[in-house]
């Protein structure tokens, strides 16, 4: 998380002990690979899919052939970036959700319940209103200060007292924090009206609507967010294990937390800057991931990587198919699918005893 220092006192679940078999490994990595096949079936899919349907076999002609046709103008031009841009936000919501919850050693962990993400809403809200900003490669930096701004009161709030940063303390805190600035957004809007068309949409988290140059603005973020996060696979495992064996097998633990504080805000920040702020990705995603690989960080984080898009392109196209001609946000859909997930995460006697 974007507090270096978040963490409780008890690990989500240490990591394998004994060397993984070769068997194992195998089948992650088919698991992996048929990941990717589904991942690239939802890709194609969601070019194919909208107010217009387009044939699969016409999307692959496109792709190759260029603008050759009026169909070929809307896959290339319209579909295609809001495709790329659902990849590169739902690759960074998950893997931005594996490091909070690695950090925090917080299974409630999540870009969204933190705060993180409406700490990043409110900021670009405020820019828009009190500085008339209205491109993105303007406000972005604002929803990185916003992010790391809100993750640090949340952990501020939730540590207080003698318990300290309990999961469900923070998962209290993110609420009441959310609460509290959603309630700023709500009152810039309907003061400003110039703001409020601005961010309704946006403050749904869509896909909808984001012009094409803004994936290109944002990816660099999201790559360098993406590979910092990979990297610190193997020392997340160490973490897993509590400071003390951490640092006896000779993790740098601080500096694992201040590059995994960074990480999170670039990927949350640029993710939310890019299209609103999308929850229960980042809680969803590392649980279903972590049923496939175990508690091994250098197999989660590409699963995530691969699941987290598959979940955002899965709600996207679901909004676009259940209210054809029109379409309800993913932001939406996401929320109906990772609230009962929350909800049951919470409910658990294990987690309720963390």
């Amino acid at each position: 998380m974007s507090a270096p220092a978040l963490i409780t006192s008890h690990p989500l679940k240490s990591p394998e002990p004994e060397p993984v078999r070769a068997s194992v490994i195998a089948a992650r990595v088919v698991g992996l690979l048929v990941c990717v096949g589904v991942l690239i079936l939802v890709v194609l899919t969601s070019i194919s899919v909208g107010a217009k349907p387009i044939p699969l076999p016409d999307v692959v002609n496109a792709l190759f052939a260029g603008q050759g046709t009026a169909d070929g103008v809307v896959i290339l031009d319209l579909r295609v970036p809001r495709t790329l841009l659902g990849l590169a936000v739902g690759a960074a919501l998950a893997v931005a959700g594996v490091l909070m919850q690695a950090l925090t050693r917080n299974p409630l962990a999540d870009p969204g319940i933190l705060g993180v993400n409406i700490g990043a809403s409110v900021a670009v809200v405020l820019a828009i209103w009190l500085l008339n900003l209205g491109s993105l490669s303007s406000y972005v930096w604002f929803a990185f200060v916003g992010a790391a701004a809100a993750s640090v009161l949340v952990y501020l709030l939730g540590s207080a007292g003698r318990e300290g940063a309990t999961p469900v303390r923070l998962a209290l805190a993110g609420t009441a924090i959310s609460a509290v600035l959603g309630s700023v957004v709500s009152f810039v809007t309907i003061l400003n009206p110039q703001v409020f068309d601005q961010f309704r949409f946006w403050g749904v988290g869509a896909l909808a609507g984001v012009q094409p140059e803004i994936f290109g603005q944002v990816l660099p973020f999201l790559l360098f967010g993406v590979l910092l996060a990979l990297g610190l696979s193997g020392a997340l495992n160490a973490l897993a294990l509590g400071d003390d064996m951490a640092r006896a097998l000779g993790s740098r633990i601080g500096l694992t937390r201040v590059l995994g504080a960074l990480a999170v805000t670039l990927l949350c920040g640029a993710a939310t800057a890019a299209v609103g702020p999308i929850g229960f990705i980042g809680l969803t995603v590392p649980h279903m991931a972590r049923l496939i690989t175990g508690p091994d960080h250098r197999w989660l984080m590409p699963y995530s990587l691969v699941l987290g898009p598959i979940l955002l392109l899965g709600a996207d196209i679901l909004g676009r198919v259940v209210a054809r001609p029109g379409e309800i946000q993913a932001g939406i859909i996401t929320a109906v699918v990772g609230a009962p997930v929350f909800i049951a995460l919470v409910r658990r006697r294990r987690i309720a005893e963390l």
